[in-house]
């Protein structure tokens, strides 16, 4: 049984979590498959945005402890290095728009990889756990740079030191979420905002990406310098001149994603 459900539905690359029977632990099969995917999509230009989500009770428990501590196992340093610093790379690195809809708990390296995506909507049920101190561990998987950067130092440096389980009505309060649903809805909402950003003009909306990437550790004189070449490389698509020409001859545009 493959460890991601891979569907492709009008532009929008559906990714789902497959392990439910181990709330969507992530072992390295399911780590690597996750990249490929990832790799797959960047390189397919029929695919304009990508929605993340998991299968069954969790969005993903993290990493799968049984293969963490095995001693014939890749090892820590290893499960760092080869399965989660990939995904995150691959993830904030794609020029198109990623959408994760958390369906459950999401805890450790599972929150993390939730947090880096584009647009984070949860259902009203779904949790997050930042568990790494609960078994002696320091968090990965991106949280120690986006965590503080989403809802300030002092809430991150608490969450990741005493582990609390964070509603999703509070992450949302924190600034961690773009948006809470109802549990029945959230597979109808995520998919939605995932088709709307697949008709929408990828080039500008992955430059956006970059430039947001880049705000992180620019310095302000830096980041102006930064907007006016990816302006300048947006201005240069064929979206910009239909969205242009849509808005003169006021009709809606019809972009093609270059």
């Amino acid at each position: 049984m493959s460890t991601i459900l891979a569907s492709t539905i009008e532009g929008v690359r559906l990714l789902s979590l497959n392990r439910p029977d181990k709330f969507n632990s992530f072992n390295k099969e399911m780590a690597v498959q996750l990249q490929n995917e990832l790799d797959l999509v960047a390189a397919d230009p029929e695919i304009r945005a990508v929605l993340i989500t998991g299968e069954g009770k969790a969005f993903s428990a993290g990493q799968d402890l049984s293969e963490a501590i095995d001693p014939d196992g890749p090892g820590i340093p290893t499960i760092v290095r080869e399965h989660y610093n990939p995904i995150l790379q691959k993830i904030r690195a794609l020029e198109k728009p990623i959408v994760c809809a958390v369906n459950g708990v999401a805890a450790g390296a599972g929150a993390n990889i939730a947090l880096a995506c584009d647009i984070v909507i949860a259902a009203s049920s779904a949790s997050f756990i930042q568990a790494f101190s609960n078994i002696g561990l320091v968090p990965d998987s991106g949280g120690s740079f986006f965590l503080p950067r989403l809802i300030g130092f002092q809430r991150a440096s608490a969450l990741m030191m005493l582990g609390d389980k964070v509603s999703a009505q509070d992450a949302l309060q924190m600034g961690m979420l773009y948006k809470v649903v109802a549990d029945e809805l959230l597979k109808e909402e995520a998919m939605k905002i995932a088709a709307t950003l697949s008709k929408m003009p990828t080039k500008g909306i992955g430059y956006t990406k970059l430039l947001l990437n880049e705000s992180l550790s620019n310095d302000f004189f830096t980041q102006l310098n930064r907007e006016e070449k990816y302006q300048q490389l947006a201005g240069e698509t064929a979206d910009y001149k239909e969205g242009v020409d849509a808005f003169l001859e006021k009709r809606k545009p019809v972009f093609k994603g270059n």
